[in-house]
């Protein structure tokens, strides 16, 4: 790893649109599997920081997307701590049953970046970044699992040349990217 990817933390939004209010019963399994799988984030190797509405344990009641849409926004120390949680832990089965509680996305749900380590990323921040990967696809400021950067590209300044992304995957000991990415819950985000 490089001195500037320790000096830099990958944050991640993902969102995704309730098929019913966290209240309906039909929507039940989700709620249930906040609270452990926040928990186990919280505890993930490489965990930094996740978006915690006020005076409560999560932020499912945060709407800054839209009234039917969750938000998960968080911090970890680097990409694979993030690929690791989201796919070899508990949260895996989140994963697998998303399709009963949320709607198929349309659009990109999840962008990644890099941000200084110790500064953490706001929800305007967060959702302009996704923003940009939904309209001019992936780059070293938005960027998906399957459409990654390191933390040094992500660092260049505007216009600078990026190596190809064969030449960085095996740089890198990357794994081959998910078929899909996660969709937003609690634990997904962090």
């Amino acid at each position: 790893m490089t001195a500037t990817a320790h000096a830099f933390h990958l944050a991640q939004l993902n969102v995704a649109t309730l098929r019913h209010p966290l209240d309906d019963p039909r929507t039940a399994g989700f709620v249930e599997m906040l609270d452990p799988v926040n928990a186990a984030a919280d505890e993930a190797p490489g965990f930094v920081w996740r978006l915690v509405e006020e005076g409560a344990a999560d932020a499912t009641g945060m709407r800054p997307a839209g009234e039917d849409v969750i938000v998960n926004l968080s911090v970890w120390e680097s990409q694979e701590a993030l690929w690791d949680f989201t796919y070899r832990s508990g949260h895996l089965e989140v994963m697998r049953q998303r399709r009963t509680w949320f709607r198929p996305p349309v659009e990109a749900h999840l962008v990644l970046w890099w941000v200084p380590a110790g500064r953490l990323p706001t929800v305007g921040e967060a959702l302009e970044r996704l923003a940009e990967l939904r309209t001019h696809g992936p780059s070293p400021r938005a960027f998906t699992f399957a459409s990654s950067y390191t933390a040094d590209e992500a660092g260049r300044r505007p216009g600078a040349a990026v190596p190809e992304r064969p030449e960085r995957a095996a740089a890198h000991g990357k794994r081959p990217a998910p078929t899909e990415e996660p969709v937003a819950c609690e634990s997904a985000a962090r």
